[in-house]
């Protein structure tokens, strides 16, 4: 079974190398993480004595959730290395910007057995820990074969992935047997893991962790990002759409609603600020909004920092990011932008505060949705689309406690409709956003504690 799967995977590969190629050469992707997922790490990975935790965030969601399991483990485990590897640039960014505990950082390696027997080899790990649902044959074979354990932490199936799952119940009965232990989401998660062929003693329910954020680290490194971004875009002089982490197809019903938003005399002076999903799709937003009449400014134009796809904010840039900004020219056509393009990563969470309603992205059109507790956290209104189903617990939870709104629609004039109507309501109606974002606010609160149940784990089964 294991050689037919690395054929096939070979062949895959070989298929989609023309697409890499021109990948890595428009959008620079690929090239600069090629080395490593074939298993060569640095060398310090493998010089270091110190038992070391292994966790795998596939990209920028996985990522942010595991920041709150990635302080208490080290807490619990101060002598420990914590390596985080992640399979996506975007994700990597976000890993080496927002998570200041880690000892090291790197990509998951390709699934061949020859460059996960490398990374095995370099990292040597005590336990790896995969962030909510990614599986791959040969790395849990090759952990199984040197005893080292693995969970699925934070895991989750949604009804898309345990439809297909099961039509291959033989393959995935014995991809399932190969992990230590799952801790669930949620009782129906832990129900799905099981009827795939994971032994109900290996499997809890631990709550999502994805609640549990907002540590004082990063509460003042943000602090920081928000205070310079404010004195460079005057962020909170006037109303403030955030519309995050949005999606292809969804800008255009963003600029629509906000456009006739900026024609009511109750609306006229609310300004937007978009962030792209994805960095490769900056350039496509900016040409977006070259076809408008908006006053427009990218926040790229106020840095000096190297390409954002492709370097995070790490601590020492962090510290320098103020000279950077006092160095350019902060201008009027910064501070009087009608639209704001954050065309960087890792500074999304830090301008939620900022918002008089957010919009999260992902959810207008059929991507699963992405997630609103950082917003929440801030206490903010929030709208979403009706594809939320990869957060469907979570939207859920938010919608039985009156602290989500959801839009309705079958198609882009629809959708553009519903959302104007309810950005337009929050924006005028002070009384009913402030009691949104404290429902919203009080959600997060009452579902914390998957963390430490999570970490029970990690050392039960260390």
């Amino acid at each position: 079974m294991y050689f037919l799967y690395s054929f096939f995977l070979s062949l895959a590969f070989v298929a989609l190398l023309p697409y890499f190629i021109w990948q890595a050469f428009i959008n620079n992707k690929y090239l600069s993480n090629f080395r490593e997922r074939l298993g060569h790490l640095p060398e310090e990975f493998r010089q270091a004595a110190r038992p070391t935790i292994w966790l795998h965030a596939v990209s920028v969601g996985e990522t942010l959730a595991a920041r709150p399991l990635i302080t208490a483990l080290r807490a619990r485990f101060p002598e420990h290395r914590i390596i985080i590897s992640t399979t996506t640039a975007t994700g990597q960014a976000v890993a080496r910007s927002r998570i200041t505990e880690a000892d090291g950082f790197c990509y998951f390696p390709f699934d061949w057995r020859f460059s996960v027997r490398r990374s095995l080899a370099s990292i040597r790990p005590q336990a790896v820990i995969l962030m909510e649902s990614e599986l791959w044959p040969n790395f849990l074979r090759e952990c199984q074969q040197q005893q080292i354990p693995v969970l699925v932490a934070n895991g989750r199936i949604s009804d898309r992935s345990f439809a297909r799952s099961q039509k291959f119940g033989f393959l995935i009965r014995r991809l399932y047997a190969l992990v230590s232990h799952f801790a669930m989401q949620s009782e129906a998660d832990a129900r799905r893991a099981i009827g795939l062929g994971a032994s109900g003693d290996r499997v809890s329910v631990s709550g999502n962790i994805k609640y549990d954020i907002g540590d004082a680290s990063q509460a003042a490194q943000l602090a920081e990002i928000a205070a310079q971004l404010d004195a460079a875009f005057a962020l909170s002089r006037s109303p403030l759409i955030v519309a995050g982490s949005t999606s292809d197809g969804e800008e255009e019903i963003v600029i629509a609603a906000f456009e006739q938003l900026r024609r009511n005399n109750d609306t006229a002076d609310v300004r937007l600020l978009i962030a792209p999903r994805h960095p490769e799709r900056f350039d496509e937003v900016v040409r977006l909004l070259d076809a408008t009449r908006f006053r427009y400014v990218r926040r790229s134009t106020l840095s000096q920092r190297p390409e954002p796809a492709l370097v995070g904010i790490s601590p020492s840039a962090i510290a320098g990011l103020n000279a950077t900004l006092t160095d350019a020219r902060v201008n009027d056509s910064a501070r009087n932008a009608e639209v704001i393009l954050l065309d960087s990563i890792g500074e999304l969470a830090a301008l939620y505060r900022f918002a008089a309603v957010v919009f999260v992205g992902g959810s207008l059109v059929p991507k699963g949705g992405h997630n609103i507790l950082e917003p929440a956290l801030c206490a903010k209104p929030i709208i979403v689309g009706p594809h939320m189903e990869n957060f469907r617990g979570i939207a859920d939870e938010f919608t039985r406690h009156d602290a989500l709104v959801t839009l309705c629609g079958s198609n882009d004039q629809q959708l553009t409709a519903a959302l104007h109507d309810h950005l337009a309501e929050l924006l005028t109606g002070a009384e009913r956003a402030q009691q949104l974002g404290e429902n919203a606010r009080a959600v997060v609160n009452d579902n914390r504690g998957a963390t430490a149940r999570t970490v029970e784990i990690i050392a039960s089964l260390m």
